[in-house]
């Protein structure tokens, strides 16, 4: 019983609890931007994970739509069927984060020890109770001079949108060198 005891304690001593845990986006999601994230718009967002570094996609958006540094992130222009959209993006992190209790508990056994009836555990990472590791992501909405949210329910453009976003996603995950797709265009 003994044992059992202590191996239930070491095992505990030892774990981790995850806090929060970013989701697994295998391809794409729709979904409102504040339940997503709460910096994000209330509108509907075409968002994927994005495993290339920070900017990238700001870069691809820049020398695909050729815009110069001007107004990259917002209302980029862009057609399709001789119809006028625009679309914003985002680059959103959302940090996994675990409470450590192994160091919690050492600090309670060197207090202990020292005869310190002080216990002020810091919850950050200065002390690594607390592990953070980030998930990159890339949220876009679309709009019109007719529609708020073109990737809406209700939207009458919503399929052709979402076959475009979907192409611009899979061109910018599978391009290198960025100024290869201004010929493409």
């Amino acid at each position: 019983m003994r044992k059992a005891f202590v191996l239930l304690s070491l095992f505990s001593i030892t774990s981790c609890i995850p806090l929060r845990i970013a989701p697994n986006i295998e391809d794409y999601k729709l979904i409102k931007g504040k339940r997503f994230k709460r910096s994000l718009p209330k509108k509907t967002t075409f968002i994927f994970e994005d495993p290339k570094d920070a900017n990238e996609f700001y870069d691809y958006v820049n020398t695909k739509f050729q815009l110069d540094d001007y107004y990259v992130e917002v209302d980029v222009p862009f057609s399709i069927d001789n119809e006028t959209f625009f679309f914003s993006f985002y680059e959103v992190e959302i940090e996994d984060k675990a409470l450590n209790l192994a160091p919690i508990f050492a600090d309670v056994l060197i207090n202990e020890a020292l005869g310190n009836d002080e216990f002020e555990p810091v919850i950050s990472g200065a002390n690594n109770t607390l592990s953070r590791s980030g998930n990159w992501y890339i949220a876009i909405e679309v709009f019109s001079t007719e529609e708020k949210d073109c990737l809406a329910k209700d939207s009458a453009n919503r399929t052709k949108v979402l076959t475009y976003l979907r192409a611009l996603k899979e061109e910018y995950l599978s391009t290198s060198n960025y100024n290869e797709v201004v010929f493409k265009n």
